[in-house]
Formats: C-alpha cells, structure tokens, sequence
C-alpha cells in the first residue's frame, strides 16, 4: 500500500491532467494513474487547430507534453499503472491498480473514451490488414491507394482531408444526406477533388480473408447494395466511454457514461468524474480540461469541509 493519499485520478488525458495540476495547487497529495502515456486519445490526431492561445495550431504531443510538465511541477505523480478496481475503505477509497494499491480520500475518474467500432464479423480480424481507426497512425501506409472513411462529425472529416495527403482517392461513407462537422471542415470536405461523398450509406459487409478488399454498402432509403473496392477503411463513428471500472458502483447512462451532478460529483460521495466519461462533456480538449478543473476544485472543496 502506498502512502495516503489525498486524492487519485485515474487517466492521464486533458482532463485528468488539468484535475492533476489543479488539485497539485491545492496542495493535495495527487496520483495520477495512467496504463499508457500521458495525453489520451488526443495523441492519436495529427494537429490541433481549435485549442485557446494556439492562433496557428500546435501539435498534440506538444501540448500534452507541456500538461504534464506543468502537473508535475505543481506536485503531482504521475504512475504507470492500470486502475482495475474501487473499493471503499470505511471514509476513503482503495484503487486497485495492476501493480499495487493506493489509497485515497477522493478520486477523480477520467479515463477517456476508445474508439467504437462497426462491429460487423470482419472487423476485429482485419484490423491492421487495412481495417484502421487512427488515421495519423496507419494513413502512411495507404499511399496512393483507394480507401474509404466512415462517419460525419467533425473527427471523421478531419481524418478524411488528412487521408488526402496520401491516398489516390478517399470515400467518405456517411448514413445521412447531410454532415454533422462543423462548417469549416464541411467546406474542406467539399472543396478536395481527391474526396468522393457516398451519401445515405452504412457499411453491410466488410469484404477480405487476409487483407481488406472491399466493403459492402447498404443505401439506407432503398435498401440497394453496392460494393466498393477499397484497401484501406477507416472507421470514425464515435467513442464510447471507459467506464468499466465504474460500472457496479457508480451510476451510468444507457451508453454507459459516468452520470454526474454540476460539481461533476458522482452517486457516490468522494468520487468525482470529468472529460469524455462523463455524460455532457462534448469530445474537444477545451471542454475536458474545462470539466478536470471543476472536478479538482469541487475535490478541493469536498476535503475542506471533511
């Protein structure tokens, strides 16, 4: 058992590290738990162009590299390790982590979202065989081939215009006759000649035994199939919540979202929420460190009156 702490935050995203450096400033002993680096999902884009104080943009690794400096140095730590389990302990809380146990008198969840995925028979298995759900990570190997994107909103058009710099021609699959992206990306999305809009159309089928070859697309208002010769299919539907550590002990929304009141508190007292776990918490970095920094100070608060 570590020492005892004040509180533990389990996910080094933005929100966990803006809980971490707030709760830093308040003097409470803070871990921050995280199974892999520190930053999230978010390290998984190419640039970030919508952030506050960036006129020009900055690059993911950087900002996030500068969180985590300036969590540090307010007096946080931040441990590898993988949060498996919450337990109470008469007035405080056990997290049961992969290597040890930490003890804490409050705990912020933020442990982000995981992409979600089409789940048609295929997918799992042709995964890395062309099947892809981070553009910046796999859209190098696609050079100068056909490929195709799943998806409306904003993360799906932005994957869409960065796909261009490498493939001969992208398809942009969406199950409605209108995006849902912001206006600017829309307008982007319209104005590349190297992307192919297929409107009204969900993917049916995924087609290829050792690699992707194709897909199967199902015309939403007439019920037509076409097939689509493709070597690369990203898929950006979306994300789903990391709540599984919460699920038994905390309430949750029908999709599984940690469910919290205006102080971003829970249903159990001592264990707040902040970032894409939570239930009103749009996918942008601003509004996740916005939420990690009202968890922190409502954490604050919580331990004053104790």
């Amino acid at each position: 058992m570590v020492e005892q702490l004040d509180v533990v935050i389990i996910g080094a995203g933005p929100a966990g590290l803006a809980a971490a450096l707030y709760a830093g400033r308040a003097r409470l002993k803070t871990v921050v738990l995280e199974k892999a680096i520190p930053g999230g999902q978010i390290l998984l884009t190419d640039w970030i162009e919508n952030y506050p104080g960036f006129p020009e943009g900055v690059a993911p690794f950087d900002l996030m590299e500068n969180f985590r400096k300036q969590t540090v140095r307010f007096g946080a730590t931040i441990v590898t390790d993988e949060a498996r389990e919450i337990k109470r302990d008469g007035e405080k809380w056990i997290v049961r982590g992969a290597k040890t146990e930490y003890s804490a008198r409050a705990i912020i969840i933020a442990a982000g979202s995981a992409y979600r995925r089409l789940g048609l028979p295929n997918e799992s298995k042709l995964v890395g065989r062309g099947v892809s759900y981070c553009a910046t990570c796999d859209g190098a190997f696609f050079r100068d081939l056909d490929i195709a994107v799943v998806g409306g909103g904003d993360t799906a058009l932005m994957e869409a215009i960065y796909l261009t710099k490498f493939a001969r021609r992208v398809a942009l699959i969406h199950r409605r006759d209108q995006l849902r992206g912001t206006r600017i990306l829309q307008e982007r999305i319209f104005a590349n000649p190297k992307i192919e809009m297929r409107w009204n159309s969900v993917v049916e089928s995924i087609l290829g035994e050792e690699n992707l070859e194709g897909v199967v697309l199902k015309n939403v208002k007439d019920g037509t199939l076409t097939t689509l010769k493709i070597e690369g299919l990203f898929v950006s539907i979306g994300m789903d919540p990391i709540s599984e550590i919460a699920k038994g002990l905390l309430k949750l929304s029908s999709w599984g979202e940690i469910l919290v009141d205006r102080d971003m508190s829970t249903s159990e007292p001592g264990i707040y929420a902040a970032g894409d776990v939570i239930d009103h918490c749009p996918h942008q970095v601003a509004t996740a460190v916005g939420s990690g920094v009202h968890a922190a100070l409502s954490v604050d608060e919580y331990l004053s009156g104790k």
